[in-house]
């Protein structure tokens, strides 16, 4: 791949995160509407209702494992790893976000969600032994 190509994928995945801001910022609106639950008690967070609280944690979760792909996009960047391979499993690890986080988000039937993580798991974990091949051999 040549420029910046391997930012693209990165940059899907922040939009997901955007979107799942936006999708919280949705249904605490709706909860409150509903009375379900006062506008202070999101101050301390401490009795989100279960429409809520399944899009926080899945926000939460964009936060943990990602942070790992951020930081492999970066250096498959700047030690020009980002070829087709690099490629090709940094928008699998983001398709595979996105099929997480809508499953969360909607049913968040384990028997669903819980492969599709392992997925991405295993497929980052592909893109940094890439890396490491890549330095290896350079």
């Amino acid at each position: 791949m040549t420029g910046y190509q391997i930012f693209w994928p990165l940059l899907a995945h922040v939009a997901l995160v955007y979107g799942l801001y936006a999708l919280l910022g949705m249904r605490r609106a709706k909860m409150i509407r509903a009375g379900k639950i006062a506008k202070s008690d999101y101050c301390e967070n401490r009795d989100e209702p279960a429409e809520s609280l399944v899009v926080k944690n899945c926000l939460a979760n964009q936060f943990e494992l990602p942070v790992l792909f951020y930081a492999c996009c970066v250096l498959l960047y700047i030690t020009e790893a980002d070829n087709v391979v690099a490629g090709v499993l940094a928008w699998a690890f983001v398709a595979l976000r996105y099929a997480h986080a809508a499953v969360h988000v909607t049913s968040n039937d384990l028997r669903y969600r819980s492969p599709i993580f392992a997925a991405g798991y295993i497929v980052l974990a592909a893109m940094w032994v890439w890396l490491a091949v890549w330095m290896a051999a350079s």
